[in-house]
């Protein structure tokens, strides 16, 4: 934080980014920066370092997605509303930017954030007490156990000033892991309090696309998903928008009541008197299900047979006993039944009590084999040359 303070205390024409690096220059730096493409940084890019930076783009390991203003507007406005002054934010450098914002703005009424990012090229523009370089898929603080001890202190509700987790992990992750590691976060949130007060778990906003649903809620079942699109700046299709799918697939899942979110109906929502929560305009009540039913943002319709709402685009197979898209592979679902280990229907592989054993399991990879397999063929052989066949001659004498 010092050399950030010194680099603020510069002249314009001294403030120097290099873009080559992606680094703040200090004067006796320049020279040795020379050959690299830099320019002069203002105050305003200081305070929007996420604008200043180039996204990470390599979607096998850090690809960064970046909130627009209007999402990150819409969560720091309805959690300062909730009474929320302790953010910890996740994954979301956006929202750590607007925080510090907002408190230039209205000094009267701060807010505190942490930014856990594995990015750590923001550790440049934010103090130890402001950033911590972090792994959210193993719980893995990179500078040992100081950032840490910081995440206690900072998670310790005194004076009123209640915190929240927003967390923004990578679409490509594993679920499993991430939830994880919020599970630890909220433990020691839970840790920090000084007196019980009736909440088990930490106050959560986990965004990630709608499609994961099932996979959250196995994980962390206190969860609810929100109809609030999230969108992004620098992703073609995670946008928000009024009609079929043209609409970011992104979603809030949260610990925090429904009732407590009010979402915008000048961008499309509206608020269901029945399931007391705002939702997506096209996103019927159905009285048949008593749920608002829709995931993906399309007006879902109710299957007698099935019982329950499906997607508009699904017909109902009387083959299958299920509805699907009309050119389904009719059938192919029966297949796929029951658990490929033992071969009963009554349960999957992930359940199965006998997934353990080396001798059921090939058993039943040799059963699967003798029925797919095709008759057995004679290699063909290679044909041999004519020097080939004089030697193979000369061996036989």
């Amino acid at each position: 934080m010092k050399r950030f303070r010194t680099f603020v205390s510069l002249s314009l024409e001294e403030k120097r980014f290099c873009q080559d690096c992606e680094l703040l220059l200090l004067p006796g730096e320049h020279e040795d920066h020379s050959s690299h493409a830099s320019r002069t940084v203002t105050t305003a890019e200081l305070r929007r370092p996420s604008v200043l930076l180039r996204p990470l783009d390599n979607k096998k390991s850090n690809a960064q997605f970046l909130f627009t203003d209007r999402s990150s507007h819409f969560l720091l406005e309805t959690l300062a509303a909730l009474g929320y002054r302790k953010l910890l934010c996740v994954g979301t450098p956006r929202l750590q930017e607007l925080i510090k914002l907002r408190n230039l703005e209205h000094p009267s009424d701060p807010i505190r954030g942490l930014l856990l990012d594995m990015d750590f090229r923001y550790a440049q523009f934010y103090s130890q007490e402001e950033f911590s370089h972090y792994n959210m898929f193993n719980h893995h603080f990179f500078d040992g156990q100081a950032p840490r001890a910081l995440l206690q202190t900072f998670l310790t509700e005194s004076g009123g000033g209640k915190a929240v987790m927003v967390a923004d992990p990578p679409f490509g992750g594993l679920v499993k892991p991430l939830a994880n590691s919020f599970s630890l976060i909220s433990r020691m949130w839970r840790k920090a309090q000084n007196s019980d007060n009736g909440i088990p778990d930490m106050p959560m906003i986990w965004i990630f696309p709608y499609f994961f649903e099932p996979r959250i809620l196995e994980c962390l079942p206190c969860l609810t998903m929100l109809d609030y699109q999230v969108d992004y700046d620098n992703h073609p299709l995670y946008k928000h928008g009024k009609t079929g799918r043209k609409h970011s697939p992104v979603r809030i899942f949260t610990n925090i009541s429904p009732t407590d979110f009010v979402l915008p109906e000048e961008e499309g929502y509206r608020f269901c008197s029945v399931c007391q929560r705002f939702v997506w305009i096209l996103n019927k009540h159905c009285d048949k299900c008593n749920i608002c039913p829709s995931k993906d943002g399309r007006e879902w319709k109710h299957c007698s047979a099935c019982r329950k709402c499906v997607k508009p685009s699904w017909r109902h197979c009387r083959a299958c006993g299920r509805c699907a898209l009309p050119d389904h592979p009719c059938g192919a679902a029966e297949g796929r039944r029951g658990c490929f280990s033992c071969g009963s229907l009554e349960h999957k592989h992930r359940a199965c009590p006998h997934k353990d054993s080396p001798r059921l399991h090939s058993d039943a990879k040799r059963s699967v084999g003798n029925i797919s397999r095709p008759p057995s063929l004679k290699p063909q052989t290679k044909a041999k040359s004519g020097a080939a066949h004089t030697v193979q001659k000369r061996k036989k004498r």
